[in-house]
């Protein structure tokens, strides 16, 4: 008989137990080997259980009645040669004996393989998740994680992956154990077809009693993930923005905050274990209650009207003492199961593709900028129906520097972010000498540019990496001379170990102008073509802003600039100035230009002209 795989794939996927973990299952493609061993040695290890149980009937009539017809399986060499039908009682009770033990030890040893090959397929399989879920995060658009909490994404990442490992470390569990029942469900079949009717009816409705305890306990768990995600969002935050706590004196309020997030924590924690809790000495009970009465049904009927030898009811037993505790194993852990559904859940919704913001990515190479950049009717918003930008033309010729003028909220920092293709327009378009910037590769675009913004992020790595961060075949020379130009050799030299100081999360042991310097230097080693400046002087001291402007000139010489200034003294030698209005161009010439016609770039002027000279006044 031939299997249409298509057709046994499409009704695979309508099944409920695909529906429920297609995230697992889906990953087993990319490691068939390991995960078919596991199934196949759990497999052997079961046939080896019912191998050993099946000779216990023969081993328990040679005990009971020496003198009985001999065990017979039907296949005459293994009767005749392994069985010995034909020898003493004794003889043949010391190869059913040692027939029993060889079946024991290769179970044993198939239930390691099996456990070996179960770890494997796990850590590939969480392996795998990381890797999708760090890719997924790659692939997006900023404006998802304008929307997500930092703190949410790392406990996914973190946390629920930790329990996803648990989910698949039960789920192996029960497939192990339900082969196990299998191969005991035939065997008692073969010993008496009445009894194991009677046991599989009962044992079935234990189970579907059960079921409803366990939909209970899936569903209590997605509060639990909630609370745990929002746990985590807010201890991320607070580590964050601890020196505004400190500065703020806001610690009662932040740890209230954490307080109610952590008791939120306990308090569906306790409603889940709630639930859980009942599942195991419920069905322990119940499963008790079914093995007593099977035993007085057993012998008050089957054995006293002669229907079942005393042997076959020992085996009988046997085998089903053996069922009852992978029964009360089974749906304990079913239960847990059922527990990590909210995490599954959420891992899921983040790997989800049709409801998440992309970037789609072009198969032209860019070179370069030749001629100009060109922003042809340009409208943007973060969402829908808010527009930040409207109608924008704009041209940023080669090697100009082109500064963007505005109050908060004008829309600056918005188009300068989409000519790097952190977000795309949502009407209109940009074109890079002729082409449409949507048509070029991203990481091409993004390597002949360079960023230096207000907030500068350095990684907690040396000070030679974080310059050279994006830039890995940079010489050590090469390191150095980017930070003698952009006047940070200096305070790097001063430095407990100089280029080879660990400079902390975010930075922490430097200060903002000695981070700002350390950018430019990250920018001047990448040689960028385009250079996007966004208020990188901004909240510095005039010691430190003299330094920087000196850098960014370095930097800015034969490129092509775009810089955002909150002092009108960085601009004044801008090649072109641009003056933003609630996402419009208002003004647009050179700074002197613009001076003159006494317009919106005249009052910026005059009210920090003013505000100087209460300062010197105030001096």
């Amino acid at each position: 008989m031939q299997i249409n795989v298509p057709i046994f794939r499409r009704w695979l996927q309508t099944t409920r137990i695909w529906q429920n973990n297609d995230l697992i299952l889906r990953e087993f493609q990319f490691f068939p080997k390991v995960a078919i061993a596991a199934i196949v040695f759990s497999l052997l290890a079961a046939m080896l259980e019912g191998f050993s149980l099946g000779f216990l009937l023969a081993f328990l009539q040679s005990l009971v009645s020496p003198d009985a017809a001999p065990f017979h399986t039907g296949i005459s060499w293994f009767d005749t040669w392994i069985l010995g039908v034909q020898e003493s009682s004794n003889n043949r009770l010391y190869r059913i004996s040692a027939l029993i033990l060889l079946a024991t030890w290769l179970r044993a040893l198939f239930n390691y393989l099996t456990q070996i090959y179960t770890e494997l397929t796990q850590l590939n399989l969480v392996d795998r998740l990381r890797r999708r879920i760090f890719e997924q995060l790659q692939a997006l658009n900023l404006s998802f994680f304008a929307k997500t909490q930092s703190g949410e994404l790392i406990n996914t990442i973190t946390g629920e992956i930790g329990r996803l490992q648990q989910a698949f470390g039960l789920s192996a569990f029960i497939l192990t154990k339900g082969l196990t029942l299998a191969v005991y469900t035939v065997l008692l079949f073969q010993i008496s077809w009445q009894l194991t009717v009677i046991s599989v009816l009962l044992f079935t409705l234990l189970g579907v009693g059960l079921s409803n305890l366990n939909r209970r306990v899936r569903e209590s768990s997605f509060a639990v993930s909630t609370a745990h995600g929002r746990l985590a969002a807010i201890a991320v935050e607070f580590i964050n923005g601890i020196r505004t706590v400190q500065a703020f004196g806001t610690q009662e309020f932040e740890r209230n905050r954490f307080y109610r997030a952590s008791s939120d924590v306990v308090q569906t924690s306790i409603r889940a274990s709630l639930g859980l809790a009942i599942v195991r000495p419920l069905a322990e009970g119940l499963a008790t209650t079914i093995l007593v009465s099977m035993i007085v049904v057993s012998i008050t009927i089957f054995v006293a009207n002669g229907t079942l030898e005393t042997a076959s009811l020992l085996t009988f037993l046997f085998i089903l003492f053996r069922l009852v505790p992978a029964v009360h194993e089974i749906n304990g852990n079913r239960a847990a199961l059922s527990s990590f559904r909210g995490s599954i859940n959420n891992i899921q919704e983040l790997l989800r593709t049709n409801n998440k913001p992309y970037l789609r990515d072009g198969d032209r190479p860019f070179q370069g900028l030749q001629r100009a950049i060109e922003f042809i009717s340009v409208d943007f918003g973060y969402e829908p129906d808010a527009p930040v930008l409207h109608n924008l033309k704009l041209t940023l010729r080669h090697g100009e520097t082109t500064a963007l003028v505005g109050a908060s909220g004008a829309g600056k920092s918005t188009l300068a972010d989409l000519v790097p293709r952190f977000y795309d327009p949502t009407d209109g378009c940009i074109l890079i000498d002729g082409v449409d910037l949507r048509d070029f590769q991203i990481q091409s675009i993004r390597q002949k540019m360079a960023v230096v913004s207000q907030d500068t992020f350095i990684f907690n790595a040396t000070v030679r990496q974080n310059i050279a961060y994006g830039s890995p075949d940079a010489s050590d020379r090469a390191v150095l001379e980017a930070a003698r130009l952009a006047n940070a050799l200096e305070f790097i030299q001063d430095l407990p170990d100089g280029f080879d100081t660990v400079l902390g999360d975010r930075g922490v042991r430097l200060s903002g102008g000695q981070r700002q310097r350390l950018a430019i230097a990250r920018a001047l080693l990448r040689d960028p073509d385009v250079l996007i400046l966004d208020e990188a002087t901004s909240a510095l001291d005039s010691v430190s802003e003299r330094l920087i402007q000196e850098s960014l000139e370095k930097l800015s010489k034969g490129r092509t600039v775009i810089t955002i200034a909150h002092r009108l003294s960085t601009i004044v030698r801008a090649n072109n100035v641009v003056v933003l209005e609630q996402g419009r161009i208002v003004e647009q010439g050179s700074y002197q230009e613009l001076l003159s016609q006494r317009g919106k770039l005249w009052r910026y002027h005059q009210m920090q002209h003013e505000a100087n000279e209460r300062v010197r006044s105030e001096e």
